[in-house]
C-alpha cells in the first residue's frame, strides 16, 4: 500500500535536446540519438533508483507528442506540420488517411530496455484510443466513433506485446477523457477493448478537467487504477468522493507539476492525511499530479525526493 511512482514523463536533459537539434541539422544520425536516448533513459532509472521510488518509469526520452509518437509507427497516419495546441505550444498533428492497423510492438523495446536497468517494476506506458482519435485529424472514418474503435483495438496489440514482454503494470494514458464529458460512454467503450484479457494491472491517467461532468460513471472505465491530478486543486475533488465513493485503486496526485514551487514533507504528508479520510490505504499509490517533464531536473529530483521522504515517514507513522 501507498506505494510510490511518477506518472511517466522526465524532463529531457540538455544533452538529449542538443542531440535532438543537431539530428535536425543534419549534424548527427538516428543510432547517435539514440545512444543518447539510452543515455538518458539509464539516467532516469538510476534517479528514481536513488530516491527509492518503488515503480519506476522510463521517462520516455524517445518521445514527443504523445499522440504522435504512437501515429509515427500505425499504419494508416500521416503527420501534419506545426499545429497550435494551446498557449505557445504546437506539436505535428497526426491526420488518419487510411483504416489504422497496428504494425508491430511500439514501445516494447524501450520497455524492455528500460527495464533491464533495474530489477525494480518499469511501467509500460502508451496513449489510449479516445485521446488518439480526439487529438487527430479524421479523414479515414465515418465519425469519431469508428475512428477510436479501431485505435482501441490497435493499441490493444501493443498492450498484449508489453504484457507478453514482462510488463506487470501497463499505463493506458487518457487526458482529454476529462474535456468531453458527453463522449464518455466512447471512451469506456474503447478502454474495455484495449484492456480486454489482460492480467497485468492496468492505469489509465486522466488530467485535468471537468471531473464532476464524468463522475462516478468513469469508474466504469475497465480499468483497475484511476491516477488523477488533486495537489493543484488542494484536493478539492475529494468531497465528489465522498458523496460516490472511489470503488477503484487511485493514483494520487501530490506533487503539483505546473508549480515550480517544491512541496514539503509536512505539506505532502498533510494530503495524504486527507486522503485517508476517502480512501482505504490499500487503495492509494502515490506519485506526482501529471508528467515530470515541464519541470527542470532539479525540482523534479527534489519534488520526488520529499514525495518518497513523506510516505515513507507517514507510513511508519501510522503503522501501514
Amino acid at each position: 500500500m501507498l506505494e510510490t511512482t511518477t506518472v511517466g514523463s522526465f524532463p529531457k536533459p540538455d544533452a538529449l535536446k542538443a542531440a535532438r537539434a543537431k539530428v535536425r541539422r543534419g549534424q548527427m544520425d538516428a543510432a547517435q540519438l539514440k545512444a543518447a536516448e539510452q543515455q538518458a533513459t539509464r539516467d532516469v532509472i538510476a534517479l528514481q533508483e536513488s530516491l527509492g521510488l518503488d515503480i519506476l518509469v522510463d521517462g520516455e526520452m524517445y518521445r514527443g507528442d504523445m499522440a504522435t509518437y504512437f501515429a509515427e509507427y500505425l499504419e494508416g497516419f500521416t503527420i501534419s506540420s506545426l499545429v497550435r495546441s494551446y498557449g505557445n505550444r504546437y506539436y505535428r498533428k497526426p491526420i488518419a488517411t487510411a483504416p489504422i492497423k497496428w504494425k508491430g510492438p511500439i514501445t516494447v523495446e524501450w520497455y524492455r530496455f528500460a527495464q533491464g536497468l533495474t530489477k525494480k517494476p518499469v511501467k509500460g506506458m502508451l496513449t489510449g484510443p479516445y485521446t488518439m482519435m480526439d487529438w487527430s485529424f479524421n479523414e479515414a472514418y465515418p465519425n469519431r466513433r469508428a475512428f477510436a474503435i479501431a485505435l482501441a483495438h490497435a493499441i490493444h496489440e501493443e498492450v498484449k506485446a508489453l504484457e507478453q514482454a514482462g510488463a506487470k503494470y501497463i499505463q493506458i494514458d487518457e487526458p482529454a477523457l476529462s474535456t468531453r464529458p458527453d463522449e464518455i460512454d466512447l471512451a469506456i467503450e474503447t478502454m474495455a477493448i484495449v484492456t480486454k484479457g489482460i492480467r497485468a494491472k492496468t492505469i489509465t491517467h486522466i488530467c485535468y478537467g471537468d471531473f464532476e461532468k464524468i463522475y462516478p460513471k468513469m469508474l466504469q472505465l475497465a480499468i483497475d487504477q484511476i491516477d488523477i491530478e488533486l495537489a493543484n486543486s488542494q484536493y478539492e475533488l475529494l468531497d465528489l468522493f465522498r458523496k460516490v465513493p472511489f470503488t477503484k485503486e487511485i493514483g494520487l496526485g501530490v506533487l503539483d507539476v505546473h508549480s515550480h514551487k517544491v512541496e514539503t514533507v509536512e505539506q505532502i504528508k498533510g494530503y495524504l492525511t486527507k486522503a485517508l479520510e476517502v480512501f482505504k490505504p490499500e487503495q492509494i499509490m502515490v506519485d506526482p499530479d501529471c508528467g515530470l517533464k515541464t519541470r527542470t531536473t532539479e525540482e523534479s529530483r527534489a519534488k520526488l525526493a520529499n514525495m518518497v521522504t513523506a510516505v515513507r515517514e507517514f507510513k511508519k507513522e501510522h503503522q501501514l
